[in-house]
């Protein structure tokens, strides 16, 4: 039975996944384990090196320049140890994917177009990481300098299970744990590592089985059908789409978070059921959990965030959600989007605050 071809997002990196990337997140979890066997003192920089061959091949040796070039510029702006300053050339970076010109001249690096969107995913996910180190380093103690030099912005921006589409994990926790030593079992990462891809095999058929029976996306993008359905058969599309991307990020996040557990590390819990859910703010935390923690630390806390006046958390809330548009690329639905999303956690937030009366209390 043919299959759904309309999620671009699980056909695009299935499809990158069997011809490469997959090989090569082999390869890293090989040099990974020799190195935590042999030289665990050295691990950061053996994986570091890897990460680096691995863009090399698979991007090729300008778009290895790219991602090098946006960490020494993000590196040599943190430096001077201003957040906002930071923040600009962050910002900068991302808006240079977005330059016609500048787009032009990468597509012609390549001869496909799928190979042109990898490097276009890769810089838009390193731009976090970038921002991360840096704004670790405008903070960072005297005693950390160790920690925040330039050979470990490097180890954490060429990091492979991340490398591609996350999930993220911000710079504090990744030095942290890569810095630490722990006894090493063989044994025991064995069993991690058997039962982590029975698991991820069973969510990697369960989203196949769906794009092969449901034809969720190709009924939403045909007018026709859905003008004919009632409102409860919309209601279940909706539904429908909402769990495929669930398991559909079972797997895409379920795959690096292995790596990460093989490395020593702790990866950001995997994405809970939509199913679940029902709030907004519970979406937001639970879901991505990388991408919230990033989200809480460098925007919505330094500008205020719950602890501030009501129009203060008003304000950081929409900074939050209007750079979680930008970075997803800024077209116009994305900020239809994001101001529904604002609107959804403020009037939650909204109504928790009026709930939390103690006269409301008396009358509920």
């Amino acid at each position: 039975m043919p299959q759904d071809p309309m999620d671009f997002e699980w056909s695009y990196w299935i499809e990158w996944g069997r011809e490469h990337v997959l090989w090569l997140l082999a390869g890293h979890l090989l040099v990974s384990q020799v190195s935590r066997l042999l030289v665990e003192k050295y691990k950061p920089w053996c994986l570091m090196v890897y990460g680096m061959v691995a863009c090399w091949l698979l991007l090729g040796v300008k778009g290895f320049a790219v991602i090098l070039l946006h960490a020494a510029v993000s590196f040599a702006v943190a430096q001077f140890q201003l957040s906002l300053l930071t923040w600009l050339c962050s910002l900068i970076l991302l808006s240079t994917l977005r330059i016609p010109a500048v787009e032009e001249t990468k597509r012609k690096w390549y001869d496909t177009e799928n190979e042109y969107y990898l490097l276009l995913f890769t810089v838009s996910v390193r731009c976090l990481f970038c921002t991360s180190f840096s704004l670790e380093y405008c903070w960072h103690r005297p005693s950390q300098k160790s920690s925040h030099s330039f050979p470990w912005m490097l180890a954490y921006v060429f990091y492979y299970p991340t490398f591609h589409n996350g999930p993220l994990m911000n710079f504090d926790e990744f030095s942290k744990q890569m810095r630490r030593q722990e006894a090493f079992s063989v044994k025991s990462n064995l069993s991690i590592l058997i039962v982590g891809i029975i698991r991820i095999f069973f969510w990697w058929c369960l989203a196949e089985l769906m794009i092969h029976l449901m034809y969720i996306h190709a009924l939403y993008s045909s007018a026709l059908p859905l003008e004919s359905a009632s409102y409860w058969a919309l209601g279940g599309l909706a539904l429908a789409q909402v769990l495929f991307f669930y398991v559909k990020y079972l797997v895409l996040y379920g795959v690096p978070g292995l790596l990460l557990q093989m490395d020593g590390l702790k990866p950001p819990a995997l994405p809970c059921c939509v199913s679940l859910m029902h709030s907004f703010t519970k979406m937001w935390r639970s879901f991505d959990v990388g991408l919230h923690r990033f989200l809480v630390r460098y925007i919505y806390v330094p500008m205020g965030g719950s602890q501030s006046s009501l129009l203060g958390m008003l304000f950081s809330t929409a900074l939050t959600f209007a750079f979680i548009s930008y970075w997803h690329g800024g077209q116009s639905y994305l900020w239809y989007w994001g101001a529904l999303n604002w609107f959804g956690v403020v009037v939650e937030n909204g109504v928790k605050r009026i709930l939390s009366i103690s006269f409301i209390q008396d009358l509920i």
